[in-house]
């Protein structure tokens, strides 16, 4: 069949490959480093979305829209963020097009220089704080609470679908306060925000935490980040929420009048998450035989496929598989009926299969005898013969013990792939034969970070929040360390 997929077990990056292309998710595009999503898993990515944009608009967020150009003056404004992002810039330089009278085609205009040039949008922090001071002057302006749906670019030349690509969809909020403890709440909240979705929708148990200076943000003060483990025993991070103190209201000026009539520089955070979250959902739970959706996320939970002869027998089934239909949407399940007649059974159960649809039901004329349906999970490949009396109340379940199952999995996997280690001989050995998470001392200075990373790839993914203290050696440099982290080997 077609659409056998690389074993995860003989090369995981070339099984990743297939299974984006083959479930219809993404293809790469004309232009290099950047990709096309396709239908299916744009619908996956808004249904993300929409659970994402419901959560900040409870947290009193509202939605605006920046430019996508950034005049290459702001980026000069807060030397960290320009450090962070300069090597990763887009540049306009013309803005416009001629006929070239002697090779044919067009030509750019050399006449159409721009005055000064435009950094296609790599975050939007500068463009959005010197809007602010216009929007800011007194703290009655004060929370200002502001997220955008986006595309951002940041030129990449080694690419992979979803995970890393030129241009990339996310969502950036960009938040203003009176004071440092508010923009720190800000900051927490945001990650607990993220943490509670990776868990309750995408099944993806994380670690929430500090990132230690070398991995922080351009430009902020300290980055909350929540840490995610793939099958493959490699650490992603899924999402972060910044302080920035008041580093970008300082670069471009803006300030308040608090409520003694004294002037004050206003304090921020941003926070992010992006289509790499597709890549985290496929890699962390789907199989050999293509996506495993958790139900929450998934653009149909349940594919009805009728197994049939004869036309008549195809009418007979088609009116009692619409009373399941009708049942289930009234429960607020998305659902397909496939009764296409140009593809066999067998192709259509391989199919959803591959595309991860949570629940599959089978009928056949024997099941409407006998008053039964077959239903077939994805997540275990189980399958039951199941009563048609009560079938919506049965599915309904069934999908909750689906998203719970699926989540369970991934965490047991996480937890068996953490280890704690003592020493530098346990943690090279680890990182090479096991992977996953190392917990270990480290001694907080970002020259041992650097050298550990340069021997064996891994990096500090985060400092947990609520982390024990406990006295102990760095396992590199055997000086003094208060506290283990988590270190791991990253995309």
């Amino acid at each position: 069949m077609a659409k056998e997929l690389t074993p995860r077990s003989e090369n995981y990056s070339q099984w990743y490959q297939d299974l984006v292309i083959k479930a219809d998710l993404a293809e790469n595009s004309a232009v290099r480093g950047c990709m096309v999503i396709k239908p299916y898993g744009y619908a996956i990515w808004e249904r993300m979305q929409a659970e994402l944009d419901r959560m900040f608009k409870e947290t009193g967020h509202v939605n605006a829209y920046f430019p996508l150009f950034i005049p290459k003056s702001f980026f000069s404004k807060e030397a960290d963020h320009v450090e962070g992002f300069a090597k990763e810039c887009a540049v306009v330089t013309h803005y416009r097009l001629k006929n070239d009278e002697e090779k044919g085609g067009v030509v750019v205009d050399p006449d159409a220089k721009l005055e000064e040039e435009l950094i296609v949008r790599p975050t939007s922090e500068t463009i959005i704080w010197n809007t602010y001071r216009n929007w800011i002057q007194s703290h009655r302006d004060l929370p200002l609470l502001i997220n955008q749906w986006a595309n951002v670019v940041r030129w990449e030349m080694r690419t992979r679908l979803f995970l890393r690509t030129a241009e990339f969809l996310w969502q950036e909020g960009h938040t203003a306060h009176a004071t440092k403890e508010e923009a720190i709440e800000e900051t927490v909240k945001m990650i607990n925000v993220y943490a509670d979705f990776a868990e309750n929708f995408m099944a993806l148990p994380v670690i929430k935490g500090h990132k230690t200076e070398n991995e922080r943000f351009a430009g902020a003060l300290d980055t909350y980040t929540i840490e995610a483990l793939m099958q493959d025993g490699k650490a992603l991070q899924s999402g972060t929420s910044h302080f920035l103190g008041q580093n970008f209201a300082k670069a471009f000026d803006v300030k308040f009048t608090n409520k003694e009539g004294r002037e004050e520089y206003v304090w921020a955070t941003s926070w992010g998450v992006s289509t790499l979250l597709m890549g985290a959902l496929i890699m962390a739970h789907s199989d050999d035989n293509g996506l495993v959706l958790p139900p929450k996320l998934a653009p149909i939970q349940v594919v009805i496929v009728p197994i049939y002869k004869k036309v008549e027998q195809l009418e007979t089934i088609s009116r009692k598989v619409n009373e399941i239909v009708d049942e289930l949407k009234a429960k607020g399940i998305s659902v397909k009926f496939d009764d296409s007649d140009n593809k066999k059974p067998g192709w259509k159960f391989a199919e959803y299969e591959l595309k991860g649809v949570p629940v599959r039901l089978a009928v056949g004329p024997r099941d409407l005898e006998n008053g039964t349906v077959e239903v077939a999970r994805r997540d275990t490949l189980e399958k039951n013969v199941v009563s048609m009396e009560g079938i919506a109340d049965y599915i309904q379940n069934l999908l909750n013990e689906i998203q719970l199952s699926i989540y369970n999995k991934a965490f047991e996997f996480r937890a068996q792939k953490t280890t704690k280690v003592d020493t530098w001989d346990e943690f090279k050995e680890v990182l090479q034969n096991k992977g996953g998470f190392v917990s270990a001392h480290w001694d907080g200075t970002p020259e041992t970070e650097d050298l550990i990373k340069s021997k064996t790839k891994a990096t500090v993914r985060c400092i947990p929040l609520q982390n024990e203290q406990e006295e102990g050696v760095c396992v590199y440099s055997g000086k003094p360390s208060k506290q283990r982290v988590l270190f791991a080997v990253a995309y």
